[in-house]
């Protein structure tokens, strides 16, 4: 981006490349794609097993929750491969820890997921 956008001019640019690195991701990145279509699938289904808006945002956080962290990961990832090839302890290190994140964060949401729907059909 240019320096000097300012205001609404900014807003514009910075949306657009928001809109590219989603994009990137959707075409690059497997896992994005699989809990994308996850999500899709879930954030309707949020709608009906949410009895409150409170219910409601957790069930959906969630699902929002573990794509912001894949995009993180897939950045990092991309980042460490752009360095280089060779195999490199902290390179690996990075990784593993993205992966980690990725990892917590489906599980926060499973929990989610799992204690709200267990509620709600269990009464």
């Amino acid at each position: 981006m240019k320096p000097g956008y300012t205001g609404w001019r900014h807003l514009l640019h910075s949306t657009r490349y928001s809109l590219k690195g989603l994009r990137a991701a959707f075409r690059h990145e497997t896992a994005f794609r699989q809990e994308l279509g996850l999500c899709l699938f879930l954030v309707p289904l949020a709608v009906w097993l949410g009895e409150e808006p409170v219910e409601w945002i957790l069930l959906v956080g969630s699902c929002l929750l573990v794509l912001v962290v894949e995009l993180l990961n897939s950045a990092i990832e991309t980042t460490v491969d752009r360095i280089g090839p060779d195999h490199n302890e902290l390179s690996g290190r990075a990784k593993d820890i993205g992966s980690a994140a990725v990892m917590l964060s489906l599980v926060t949401a499973g929990l989610t997921w799992g204690l709200l729907a267990g509620a709600r059909l269990l009464g």
